[in-house]
């Protein structure tokens, strides 16, 4: 399927964001039906993607999030993974996922929840004139656990529920005051990004959530940027009625180590 979308994706890609933009304003259309919380977050991110060898590297990251900009917790995220450099506009990657979630705003979970999370992506890269863009496809396997709440008051742990969820992200970035990325440049990014659930584990909501996100960065080195930007995060939740509409602040740095010795 990558290999499919690696020789196609000038023809592909119109119709896939197409896709994505009507599944997108059409569960927007019909948010009005749910229970909708509107929410503060910030979330604090590190990105590194370390070149080992030619086609061999390294992805490391975690995510500081926090509910009402930075008070309490909302989540806690692990990623790592191995890429796989197919080409310079083609890269893959697997990895494992660990994600702490908290019990957060108007619509709380029951307790906090421990995720396991197996994930699969591609990252294909494009650019014209000073535009960079990319799509990234990525597919995950989720163990998230459950509880049932007793008439007690009391949680029953029943182990964890397993999910299928595919992610498309669609980002663009442009240079402000260079005519390319390089040291010393600032530069606009934005992305939209789609979730959806599938497999045979659906419960009631195929749509997950919604990410639509714009930002000022900076490239302070040929290897690293930072980004300040904003995120609007629709999320729909499993029971198919309840709803976050999240404003997020986000601040992420990006620092990519090399060692390849080439």
């Amino acid at each position: 399927m990558t290999w499919l979308f690696a020789k196609r994706k000038s023809r592909k890609f119109g119709g896939l964001l197409m896709l994505v933009l009507v599944l997108a304003g059409t569960q927007l259309t019909s948010a009005q039906q749910r229970q909708q919380a509107v929410q503060q977050h910030g979330w604090y991110m590190y990105y590194g993607n370390h070149r080992l060898t030619n086609k061999w590297g390294l992805h490391t990251e975690y995510q500081f999030r926090r509910h009402g900009l930075i008070a309490d917790w909302q989540q806690s995220l692990l990623r790592v993974g191995a890429d796989y450099h197919v080409d310079p506009n083609v890269q893959l990657t697997a990895g494992y996922g660990w994600i702490v979630t908290f019990p957060y705003g108007a619509q709380p979970v029951l307790t906090t929840l421990h995720e396991n999370r197996l994930w699969q992506q591609a990252l294909l890269r494009q650019s014209t004139g000073r535009l960079r863009m990319n799509h990234r496809l990525r597919f995950e396997q989720r163990w998230v656990q459950h509880f049932t709440p007793l008439s007690d008051g009391s949680l029953r742990y029943d182990g964890r529920n397993y999910s299928d969820r595919f992610r498309y992200r669609f980002w663009i970035e442009v240079p402000l005051n260079k005519p390319k990325f390089e040291t010393g440049t600032w530069f606009v990014a934005v992305y939209n990004e789609l979730f959806v659930n599938y497999g045979q584990n659906l419960r009631l909501n195929r749509f997950d959530q919604n990410r639509l996100y714009g930002a000022v960065g900076y490239q302070f080195s040929p290897k690293g940027n930072v980004q300040l930007g904003y995120m609007q995060q629709l999320i729909v939740k499993g029971n198919g009625w309840q709803e976050e509409l999240n404003n997020t602040l986000q601040l992420a740095v990006t620092y990519n180590l090399d060692f390849w010795d080439k």
